[in-house]
């Protein structure tokens, strides 16, 4: 999906293709399933903190870990894909202030 986001940033950074709606549509929606994945990852994740600080069982802490070792790369992707998001809405209105004049 990254690699997608980039090669059509780039296209349109060339000239050598114009907004298209549909791909913005699709963005978001990666986005949000994005979001929500993440969301889900760190609630997860503090409650296995909070069952080991009552629990003191290893295993919770180690599922604590593991969970942390997802939640990084999950909110590091997220943000690549709203600053991307956010950059093809600006592509997209200032293609719309071009076809107005």
């Amino acid at each position: 999906m990254k690699m997608k986001l980039h090669e059509y940033i780039k296209s349109l950074d060339e000239g050598k293709e114009k907004i298209d709606i549909n791909y913005i549509i699709f963005f978001q929606h990666e986005r949000l399933v994005h979001l929500i994945v993440t969301f889900f990852v760190g609630i997860a994740m503090v409650l296995f903190f909070i069952g080991f600080l009552i629990t003191e069982n290893i295993l919770v802490f180690v599922l604590f870990i593991l969970l942390l070792c997802l939640f990084i790369p999950y909110i590091f992707h997220y943000y690549y894909l709203e600053n991307n998001v956010q950059k093809l809405y600006d592509y997209y209105l200032q293609n719309k202030r071009i076809t107005k004049k």
